[in-house]
């Protein structure tokens, strides 16, 4: 099978997983000068800022992965959000702040024409993608600039699905991986299998190359999943002690707590994604069908995660985090890029 470093001209079989709000250019720089994929989440960024690093990257002699997402975007619903302050409203009074005004500011939105149209003046390499794929009409014109494609799946129909439509290889996102789910054809999570089954399924099924992610900790478990069948790995989690990451101080402090519990919740955004369990999660049950639709939950909890931060607690932060980094903590992003990989 086709390995990833084949495919993608990367010195190692391992992609830095991108993770919106808790990177930027830095982490991605620095694993692709350690050998590995870098990747840019692409979902947050404001044309002048995405334009920013596509000049910094094309002076590179790495390549670099840019995500983006491929969701339906829907207008607010204006009940849902007045239901959602409501469901807020003794955390407000608590904190002896105003619920926000309605907003769409800062929402997470997928890839559109225009993006495209920045993206093919400089043809990047590797462009990647969460929830599928975007228009057929989008994605062939990517593909015509010579862009390797990656998509995420969760089952092997999704596998299958992204192979069909143009995908040159499939990160098999297992049950374990943290951040959002990249489910696109059903929003059932009983039939998430954990990424071992994942991969093993998919490698015997599809003929593009596997990508292994969910449950990238330590040099062991990159083993197995290579064992499995996937060319490579992608980890996230493994990475966010390092240096060049920037998530905030209380996520910090949350991963480096080994006994704190992990599920899946929709609070934070209206999507099912893997995090470290916080107060909101415990109170409110961490999947609620009182969040608004992604991904618009987030805005009425911005002032209640930024006073509480202030306070140095992490009771209405997201606190994404698959496998626990315990073993990597204190490496830098290049040390873990070769840690695991077992080339140090």
């Amino acid at each position: 099978m086709t390995t990833l470093a084949s495919l993608l001209g990367t010195g190692l079989p391992l992609i830095q997983a991108p993770m919106a709000g808790v990177q930027d250019e830095a982490l991605a720089l620095a694993v692709a000068r350690a050998g590995g994929l870098g990747s840019l989440p692409c979902a947050l960024l404001e044309p002048a800022r995405l334009e920013a690093a596509l000049q910094a990257f094309s002076a590179l002699p790495q390549p670099i992965n840019l995500n983006f997402f491929c969701h339906t975007l829907t207008e607010p619903d204006a009940d849902a959000e007045q239901r959602w302050r409501q469901v807020l409203a003794p955390y407000y009074d608590e904190y002896g702040i105003a619920p926000p005004a309605p907003s769409t500011a800062g929402a997470r939105r997928p890839l559109d024409a225009a993006t495209v149209d920045l993206l093919a003046a400089y043809r990047p390499r590797i462009v990647s993608f969460h929830f599928g794929l975007p228009d057929a009409a989008l994605l062939a014109r990517i593909k015509a600039w010579g862009a390797v494609v990656l998509s995420s799946a969760t089952t092997v129909e999704e596998g299958l699905w992204l192979q069909r439509h143009g995908a040159d290889a499939v990160i098999a996102q297992g049950i374990e991986a943290g951040g959002h789910r990249g489910h696109f054809l059903s929003d059932d999570l009983s039939r998430q299998p954990t990424t071992h089954a994942l991969v093993t399924a998919l490698a015997r099924t599809l003929t593009v190359p596997v990508i292994a992610a969910g449950g990238v900790g330590d040099r062991a478990d990159v083993r197995r999943l290579l064992d499995a069948g996937a060319s490579a790995v992608q980890a996230g989690t493994a990475y966010l002690l390092c240096p060049e990451a920037t998530p905030s101080p209380v996520h910090r402090a949350a991963l480096v707590q080994p006994a704190r519990e992990a599920a899946l919740t929709n609070l934070f955004s209206g999507r099912p994604a893997r995090g470290l369990v916080n107060r909101l999660m415990r109170e409110l049950g961490p999947l609620s069908d009182r969040a608004p639709a992604f991904p618009w939950a987030s805005q009425a909890l911005a002032p209640l995660r930024a006073a509480a931060e202030a306070r140095g607690r992490d009771d209405f932060s997201p606190l994404w985090s698959g496998a626990w980094p315990g073993t990597l903590a204190g490496l830098d992003a290049a040390q873990v890029t070769r840690r695991l990989m077992g080339v140090d």
